[in-house]
């Protein structure tokens, strides 16, 4: 691993583990760079739908956006009946 100084004021900052361990609930790992030793998370890059090429839902959120838009044209009609 490449040796990487870093000039910071002494006794200000956390420590920086160039090693940290990323750990997500499907099992990956990987290393990054954090003032943590180690991280757990519920969501990475191998398990995101997003990553993983799936849209999720899409149908309900068309049905939300026709939703407001109904609204919107309530609201400027009766805007335009006063």
């Amino acid at each position: 691993m490449q040796e990487v100084k870093i000039f910071m004021k002494a006794n200000l900052h956390p420590e920086f583990y160039f090693d940290t361990v990323v750990i997500c609930n499907c099992g990956n790992k990987f290393i990054t760079g954090s003032t943590e030793k180690e991280i757990k998370v519920e969501v990475c890059s191998k398990c995101h739908p997003f990553y993983k090429g799936q849209t999720g839902n899409v149908a309900s959120t068309g049905g939300q956006i026709d939703k407001f838009n109904k609204r919107a044209a309530q609201a400027a009609n009766k805007k335009t009946d006063n």
